[in-house]
């Protein structure tokens, strides 16, 4: 199997930026126009800037997007600088094929925007029993964005025109087996290795260090024995949980709640239904659809004369060999499980009536509804506790907008103190020592957030101890702090990190002897190949490493095949050194023919994520793509200028 794909994330993620294309179905772009001018420039596509509060706005989104179908997941994953960076990047892919779309004049017609509504699942779960939809609802669903149904549908039109502009390209990806069995078995060919490794901590005993050495070694390396600069703080937390326990829902309000909206909060009908499938794929020809049907038809009369023989007829005749065996039982499922006409027939039929020939992207159905399941709608008593809680996270939601102002402004107003702020907003004043630029191991909540982190150690607040500006940590989270105290980085005393010192030396002084020892035995080996003193033979690919560093399997895979077996010797840096002698190769076999066509597959997917990606960057060119604001480098918080990458 060609799972190195799926092992490999980095590869995939690259390719994914283009062959993955998130719907801006329920994200309310537009419902941010209010504040789309304000803002510094942070990228810019076609002449048309991207704002910061474009920007933000966007993440916020994301993040609530991600939480929402990840409730798990730990939220200073999502703000962090690369996260945050990730958000600009697909907003200026969206903007760039936006403007792709429009300058080739791909527009997505009214039909094919009913059509995608109409597949949407959030917007199936709004539809009545009759099947229609309720409008009520659906403006309720898409106010919660910002948007007016007309924006939205405007959104979704704009969306679908933009997957146009790489669909043909994706579409029409292609690569000939022969080339790519030759690719696929260069990239996953495998090699019978010996290996010796030489490790540091195999010379560390010859290793003898004097007093002068050691304090040398320390003088020559101080920024290695840096204690961080530290701060002890003083902060506040905005957040909805404060703003909830200020609110109180009267009664009358949980009851209209609950009126309004009982069926829903119950739950969905389910339905159960057996159907017969006579398989006629669109890509059929018309000569076989029609032979088709008439065989639907045929059996349509059966089912409908022998309405309780429908479970033999399924197991005999039907062409769905999931259901077949179980007379063409389905088991129970909602609105939005099935395929459109398939669902609009079930959820129109009576208990135990047999539908007309429902024709879908299948082929032909003959269906039987077998039961219903109507949800048990709950008493205001039993859903109480929940309604009170939505109603006020609904409250807390609206009201803590024009509570953050008043806290942004308060800690900026009075920025030597946040006790004013927290006491007209009744917040806890809280404190932590020991507090450094980056998070502590361990460490959650708000000073785990890189984001306030930088805030607290800025110069101003360094220097004159005033309030951190009001920072975003979470969505519907702000924090402020000051420092009380300020310690500067300083350099541990020699007698503090003796110990730590001897240990990097030491290790510094193996490695060179393993380096030594090692490329002695590969000379020697290599004029003499019998008195080669290796360990017993392993198999090792990309795939499979047998726990060997990377550096050392590049240099095994890259050896001259040509005369084997061969001797190389690898210089592993700080784990010392390798010689191995590689014996033989091993060529790539699928392990069935189902295997060897996943591969090829898979293969053709990444070379059209490839020409797919070339396309991108030409659009990117054609349409000036830049991205103005400070890309974070890895494990640093520094960046620099870049243009899309």
């Amino acid at each position: 199997m060609f799972d190195f794909v799926r092992k490999h994330t980095k590869i995939m993620q690259f390719l994914l930026f283009l062959l993955i294309f998130p719907s801006f179905v329920l994200f309310g772009l537009e419902g941010y126009n209010r504040s789309q001018n304000k803002g510094a420039a942070v990228a810019r596509v076609d002449g048309v800037d991207i704002t910061q509060a474009e920007w933000d706005f966007a993440h916020k989104n994301e993040v609530d997007r991600v939480r929402e179908s990840m409730p798990t997941l730990d939220v200073k994953l999502l703000d962090s600088p690369e996260a945050r960076y990730a958000t600009l990047e697909r907003l200026v892919r969206d903007r760039v094929l936006a403007a792709a779309a429009t300058k080739l004049k791909l527009v997505t017609s009214d039909a094919k925007l009913a059509r995608d509504l109409q597949q949407n699942a959030t917007i199936a779960s709004l539809r009545k029993p009759d099947g229609t939809l309720d409008m009520e609802r659906y403006r309720q669903l898409v106010a919660s964005q910002g948007m007016t149904p007309e924006m939205f549908e405007a959104q979704v039109r704009a969306d679908l025109s933009s997957r146009q502009v790489l669909a043909g390209v994706m579409g029409s990806g292609f690569t000939p087996a022969v080339e790519a069995n030759v690719a696929l078995n260069a990239f996953l060919q495998k090699r019978e290795v010996q290996v010796a490794r030489f490790s540091p901590s195999d010379f560390a005993a010859k290793v003898t260090l004097t007093d002068a050495e050691i304090e040398a070694f320390y003088k020559q390396n101080e920024a290695l024995f840096q204690a961080p600069e530290q701060a002890s703080i003083e902060y506040v937390v905005l957040d909805l949980e404060t703003v909830k326990k200020s609110l109180v829902v009267n009664e009358a309000d949980l009851k209209t709640y609950y009126e309004q909206n009982a069926t829903r909060l119950s739950g969905q009908e389910e339905r159960r239904a057996s159907h017969i499938l006579i398989s006629a794929p669109k890509t059929a020809s018309a000569e076989d659809r029609k032979r088709a049907r008439a065989k639907a038809d045929e059996l349509l009369a059966a089912a409908r004369k022998a309405p309780d023989s429908f479970a033999d007829l399924a197991r005999k005749n039907s062409q769905d060999t999931g259901s077949a065996p179980n007379g063409g039982d389905l088991d129970f499922f909602a609105r939005g499980a099935m395929v459109k006409a398939f669902e609009d027939a079930v959820f129109s039929m009576k208990k135990g009536e047999v539908s007309d020939v429902v024709e879908s992207e299948f082929g032909y159905h003959i269906i039987r509804l077998t039961d219903i399941k109507a949800p048990k709608v709950r008493t205001f008593e039993e859903m109480r506790a929940q309604i009170e809680s939505d109603l006020k996270k609904q409250q807390a939601q609206r009201k803590f907008a024009e509570v953050a102002d008043a806290f942004t402004n308060g800690v900026y107003e009075q920025a030597d103190s946040l006790k004013p702020v927290a006491d007209r907003l009744k917040l806890e004043v809280q404190s932590a020592a020991n507090v450094t630029r980056t998070p502590a191991p361990g460490a959650n909540g708000v000073l785990a957030s890189p984001k306030l982190l930088n805030a607290i150690f800025a110069s101003d607040a360094v220097e004159k101890k005033r309030n951190t500006e009001a920072v975003e940590t979470a969505p519907n989270q702000l924090v402020s702090a000051r420092i009380v105290q300020y310690m500067p980085a300083r350099t541990k005393p020699l007698a503090e990190v003796k110990d730590a010192v001897r240990a990097r030396l030491v290790a510094e002084r193996g490695a060179e002897l393993a380096r030594k020892e090692g490329a002695a035995k590969l000379a020697a080996w290599q004029a003499n190949p019998a008195s080669a003193d290796l360990p017993a033979p392993l198999t090792v690919s990309r795939e499979q490493s047998q726990q060997f560093p990377g550096k050392l399997i590049d240099a095994v895979l890259r050896a001259d095949s040509a005369a084997l077996p061969v001797l190389v010797g690898v210089d592993l840096g700080g784990q010392g050194y390798a010689v191995a002698r590689v014996n033989k190769v091993i060529d790539f076999e699928p392990a069935n023919e189902a295997a060897r066509r996943q591969n090829l597959n898979q293969y053709n997917q990444l070379w059209t994520g490839a020409e797919s990606l070339a396309y991108f960057n030409e659009l990117k060119r054609r349409f000036k793509a830049e991205i103005l604001a400070a890309k974070p480098l890895p494990g640093s918080d520094s960046a620099s200028r870049s243009s899309v990458q």
